[in-house]
């Protein structure tokens, strides 16, 4: 029998070396064996599915977010979301809150300050941003369309002082060109129709993968379709997504930023990077969970 080398198997199966290795030390690949510290595997060996998506009620998850959202349930997954999500997905966009701020703000509607100076943009974008993810989780069935997208910006930048400048369009497409990271960006004359034949191609597809779902938020990414709140808003949507077709979402953790960028930008040539840092989030997830014993 002939063997591959694990850089090998990472190319043939397109996924990166690291989640070959972890397939090999968790036994799930047939055959495969240590030979010193390289791993040796059978030439004919599969690729292992990831038990993305719950076995059993699968529709659990989104049940109890709805229910504990509903009933002010403190303590629960819903009250988890709300703090993790919103205060990793804000600070990697420059929000100077703390965790601890974040919470507080959620759980009392206020925020003590002393002796400190804080940003006013970034406790209204904190407040909106918990009320985007209430929007998620009381449609989170609902097909994703344009004007579902626009709602979600329209919700995240209301009241801040973007939404004071006469250039900046809230709740609607930007007006102005921009760049991310140094790279350019689709052009306002031509978002609307970039926005649309991606959301045409993307509903197309009937029962959406985790890849799927990754390959919408890159070409949306990619398009940045508003003048800010783009990654917010799409890091907002792969939830939702992923709680419609009953994969357990994730939530992309501050200090995992850096290797969500660069899954991003080599999404074309490597989809291994941004699939292992949101399998890596994921986890993370499926930890809470675990925690509050709900099943997945």
């Amino acid at each position: 029998m002939q063997y591959l080398s694990v850089t090998e198997v990472a190319k043939k199966w397109n996924i990166s070396e690291r989640s070959v290795r972890n397939y090999c030390t968790q036994n799930r690949i047939s055959g495969a064996f240590l030979s010193g510290k390289t791993w040796n595997i059978p030439e004919n060996a599969e690729k292992p599915e990831r038990s993305n998506k719950r076995k059993e009620q699968s529709v659990a998850l989104l049940d109890i977010l709805q229910r504990e959202k509903t009933n002010r349930y403190s303590g629960g997954i819903y009250h988890k979301t709300q703090i993790e999500l919103t205060y990793n997905s804000n600070h990697m966009e420059g929000s100077r809150l703390t965790h601890e701020q974040t919470r507080y703000i959620f759980e009392t509607n206020t925020i003590g300050v002393e002796k400190e100076v804080l940003n006013i943009d970034d406790i209204i974008e904190t407040a909106n941003h918990f009320r985007c993810i209430d929007l998620i989780i009381d449609r989170a069935k609902a097909a994703l369309s344009e004007k579902y997208i626009k709602e979600l910006h329209f919700m995240l930048k209301s009241g801040t002082s973007d939404s004071r400048k006469d250039w900046f369009a809230v709740g609607d497409y930007k007006r102005m060109p921009n760049e991310v990271g140094g790279m350019q960006t689709v052009l306002p004359e031509e978002v609307h129709d970039k926005m649309k034949a991606l959301l045409v191609e993307y509903n197309a597809k009937e029962d959406k993968t985790l890849e799927e779902i990754l390959d919408f938020h890159v070409k949306f990414e990619r398009i940045h379709a508003f003048q800010d709140g783009n990654g917010r808003v799409g890091r907002l949507i792969m939830f939702k997504e992923c709680l419609k077709y009953g994969i357990v979402p994730f939530i992309i953790y501050d200090y995992l930023k850096m290797f969500y960028y660069r899954g991003i930008k080599e999404w074309d040539r490597e989809k291994g990077y941004l699939t292992d840092t949101c399998l890596a989030a994921q986890d993370q997830y499926k930890a809470y969970l675990d925690y509050f014993k709900i099943l997945y």
